[in-house]
């Protein structure tokens, strides 16, 4: 059941084909709306598409002031390093998602998507890169009498190491460009690699 609300929205998936959703199903929405709020004024449409993984639909009453009204674009990028351990300024990456995306404010997520990896904002400079690879073996060594190890996995310092230096970063998009500071440059950490791991990047705003 839609529950009545000032705003009614529901965010759905793109298909098995990547096809954005139907206009059909965009009405499907409006009716479930309407059987839910039968005394409530008329409703407008209004539809938000775009390249990434899913579009969100909004059935906003007329006549309702509206603030902003946000898009989002999702994309994914597939890694695969030569090294065990690896550091990947992924900032131009950043940067070609939010051009497709096409929003000028708002906010990026970039988000490993895996329990042995990392990403954060710092400088690019490979005595710092050096630093901060010498700094994590010291706090999160390679052991091999990690209980993690019990289970047959052999990557228990790898775990710690991404706890280190977190998963994710929110960096906020301003007339289109990442708001950064200076020298400041989206990092991967890879500290279980050799193998696929993926990297969501959600941009958010208008």
């Amino acid at each position: 059941m839609l529950i009545p609300a000032m705003v009614a929205s529901i965010t759905t998936h793109s298909n098995s084909e990547g096809a954005a959703p139907t206009i059909a199903q965009a009405f499907s929405v409006v009716l479930a709306v309407l059987t839910e709020n039968p005394n409530r004024p008329k409703y407008k449409l209004i539809i938000f598409k775009s390249g990434g993984s899913s579009s969100t639909i909004r059935i906003l009453p007329v006549g309702e002031s509206i603030l902003v009204l946000m898009r989002f674009y999702t994309e994914y990028l597939t890694f695969k390093t030569a090294k065990h351990r690896e550091y990947i300024n992924i900032t131009p990456q950043v940067e070609t998602a939010l051009h497709k995306s096409a929003i000028q404010e708002g906010m990026i997520l970039v988000s490993a998507m895996h329990i042995t990896a990392g990403v954060w904002v710092n400088d690019a400079e490979d005595g710092l890169i050096a630093d901060i690879d010498e700094w994590l073996e010291k706090l999160a060594p390679f052991r091999k009498d990690y209980r993690h190890h019990r289970t047959g996995e052999t990557n228990g310092d790898s775990h710690l190491k991404s706890l280190l230096v977190h998963h994710e970063v929110i960096v906020p998009v301003t007339a289109g460009k990442l708001d950064f500071g200076p020298w400041q440059q989206v990092y991967y950490a890879e500290f279980d690699g050799q193998r696929s791991k993926r990297v969501i990047i959600k941009v958010m705003g208008e």
